[in-house]
């Protein structure tokens, strides 16, 4: 899951490893210092500065793709983005990025099956 952040100090990012993470599981992550001091995980995690991007299990390879992937759908297609429609972005290309193996009529189906019965006003996007 992807999800746009307000900051990343570490009230913030604790707040939200608290609120999706499954208490025990292990948190990879680069060595910002907001990450520091996780309770109820075990966390690894990589040092970028010194050349460091893999540690046996630790790395984050998965979450730097994703935000390639974001940074080109910026670049090439919208040129763009709100903060208030951030995280219809992030949903956008977090599904490009969870299906990019599925093949085109497999994504064609799960992108219908997701539209169905619902329904987002010129109204609502604009005045929400």
């Amino acid at each position: 899951m992807a999800l746009p952040v307000a900051s990343t100090d570490r009230e913030t990012l604790h707040g939200i490893i608290n609120a999706n993470v499954q208490k025990g599981a292990t948190v990879y992550t680069d060595e910002h210092r907001s990450y520091l001091n996780m309770e109820g995980f075990t966390h690894e995690s990589v040092c970028h500065s010194i050349g460091e991007y893999v540690r046996e299990q630790a790395h984050t390879n998965g979450v730097e793709s994703f935000w390639a992937l974001l940074k080109r759908g910026y670049n090439g297609i919208y040129h763009h983005m709100s903060v208030k429609h951030l995280h219809r972005y992030v949903n956008e290309f977090s599904f490009r990025h969870d299906t990019a193996q599925a093949g085109t009529m497999a994504f064609i189906d799960m992108t219908i099956q997701r539209m169905l019965n619902r329904r987002l006003t010129y109204k609502e996007l604009t005045h929400a």
